[in-house]
């Protein structure tokens, strides 16, 4: 019984957190306040009552409008509540009630506003990167991670390896190929999980980008003339498969090439 309260209150506070994380999503690159403000509906501006800010509930009750104009919610309330929900629920399954559980399930509530923020506004906050970088390197003084030189290897090789990509995308393209949102990211991943995993994140970004990237582009004409997609979602989605595979994918790689 307490194994499973503990699997309902993690999605429950998944789901107040991602209520939260709306809020950074909407107004982080918007430069709104987002600390004492009450919430309220992008349409009308009207603040939003307490009992129609319940996660998901408040959502399906309204069927997906406003109270007060109407007008429809975006599905990106929800979306994000669900995930960081379901993040929180997986994490604690797959870590228990650990320092990991809580340093993953953190970690994945900034990849969640990265991914946003990136798709709509093609930018990644400072304000989430940097103070990352240095809570990744203060969680390595800490017992039972990644120790603190491997943070520090990561931060050098996420942000010091985008850096270089960056550079020679900029020279064969002869345009920005990657913007320092992107190295910043890096950094704060490669500080968070160290550089054996940054450089699974690399390859699986890259991967996830040009396939997803040419797919899209299929059916879009403005992404085929302008072909500027937002990198971070696709490092933000490799880091998530980093957390939960990347051990066991570089494992398996070293012991089949070592054994060669």
């Amino acid at each position: 019984m307490s194994l499973l309260f503990n699997y309902i209150l993690a999605f429950v506070v998944g789901l107040a957190v991602g209520s939260f994380l709306n809020v950074l999503i909407y107004r982080l690159p918007r430069r709104l306040k987002f600390v004492w403000e009450r919430s309220f509906c992008p349409q009308c501006r009207a603040p939003i009552a307490f009992y129609d800010n319940i996660p998901l509930v408040s959502f399906m009750i309204l069927a997906g409008k406003c109270r007060r104009c109407g007008k429809s919610i975006s599905w990106q309330y929800p979306l994000v509540e669900f995930l960081n929900g379901a993040a929180y629920l997986f994490f604690l399954w797959k870590f228990g009630l650990t320092a990991e559980f809580a340093v993953f399930s953190l970690l994945a509530s900034a990849l969640l506003v990265i991914l946003f923020i990136d798709l709509e506004f093609q930018i990644i906050p400072d304000v989430i990167t940097l103070p990352g970088m240095v809570i990744g390197l203060g969680l390595s003084f800490l017992p039972g991670g990644i120790t603190v030189w491997q943070s520090l290897l990561g931060l050098a090789a996420g942000g010091g390896g985008l850096y270089l990509v960056a550079m020679l995308g900029d020279w064969l393209f002869k345009r920005e190929s990657l913007g320092g949102g992107d190295i910043k990211m890096a950094a704060m991943l490669g500080a968070f999980l160290g550089w054996q995993k940054i450089i699974f994140i690399f390859f699986a970004s890259a991967f996830l980008g040009l396939i997803i990237s040419l797919a899209v582009m299929l059916f879009s004409k403005k992404l085929r003339e302008t072909r500027m997609v937002p990198f971070g979602p696709f490092i933000a989605v490799a880091a998530i498969i980093a957390i939960i595979y990347g051990q066991q994918i570089i494992d398996s790689y070293i012991n089949h090439f070592w054994r060669l």
